[in-house]
């Protein structure tokens, strides 16, 4: 696969009729929007072309709609947000692993579920575990979740954030992959809602559409890309910089050979 670091994304669109935009780490950093790459979305919005702000968030699309207007970001652009929780909400609306559920994951995330809060029980009378991420008075280790899951296994847990870690400003933050990555070492089985699964994508372009993913993490945009044959615009400034900012010779087939991902393009950072 051809690989090049390109300056803007003005050298490539023209190539691609849809545009899979990761949101975390790419857009915005949970604190601030990046600048620059707001000029990415204000430069396809102006020349029509599809994007879809497509984010492992594990809530409704309309709360980090939310969120994403107190970071001052255009509502023009909100307008265009897919969250895996909005595709997990849809499957557990159907009752598909059960009714009764036992939600793992912090007070914030409640509107998930919302309309479904009688099905919400203990660990003991759940049909299966609703992971949306970590406590937040038990946030900085993942013992305390490895002693709470271990007698629970024979439940499935439907993890709503594939995602291991984000950085937060610049701290590093555990995510629902995590937990969910915690219960299938002690023998649970998980189901994804998310990038890098098929699903979260089926809905958000035809099937004679070019599509170009965009995002800083080879577990979930990169891998996902790969999954669905399309081609990728990797970010090297996200949750992997450590990694790449230590690879002097801009060399990075070991390091996607590690994740056993393939990229077309690199940016440093999001730019037109």
């Amino acid at each position: 696969m051809a690989k090049k670091t390109i300056k803007g994304l003005k050298e490539i669109y023209k190539k691609y009729d849809v545009f899979f935009i990761d949101l975390w780490g790419v857009i915005h950093n949970g604190v601030e929007l990046y600048s620059e790459a707001i000029k990415v979305l204000e430069n396809l919005h102006k020349l029509n072309k599809k994007f879809v702000l497509m984010s492992n968030a594990p809530r409704p699309t309309q709360d980090v709609e939310k969120f994403l207007l107190k970071l001052k970001m255009n509502k023009i652009f909100t307008q265009k947000i897919f969250t895996s929780g909005e595709a997990a909400l849809k499957s557990l609306k159907k009752n598909d692993y059960g009714k009764s559920f036992f939600h793992l994951g912090p007070e914030r995330d409640k509107n998930l579920y919302k309309g479904l809060e009688k099905n919400k029980t203990n660990l003991k009378k759940a049909d299966f575990i609703l992971c949306t991420g970590l406590y937040d008075d038990h946030k900085k280790s993942l013992d305390f979740y490895r002693d709470l899951l271990k007698n629970y296994t024979r439940i499935k847990m439907v993890c709503t954030n594939p995602d291991l870690t984000v950085h937060r400003g610049n701290e590093q933050e555990y995510c629902a992959g995590s937990l969910a990555d915690v219960f299938l070492k002690l023998g649970g089985k998980v189901v994804f809602f998310g990038k890098p699964y098929p699903e979260i994508y089926k809905t958000c372009f035809e099937s004679d559409e070019k599509v170009l993913v965009i995002g800083d993490n080879l577990r979930t945009d990169i891998k996902g890309a790969n999954n669905m044959k399309f081609d990728s615009l990797f970010i090297t400034n996200g949750i992997h910089k450590d990694e790449f900012l230590n690879t002097e010779d801009k060399n990075y087939e070991k390091i996607l050979e590690k994740y056993e991902v393939k990229a077309n393009y690199f940016q440093q950072r999001l730019n037109w």
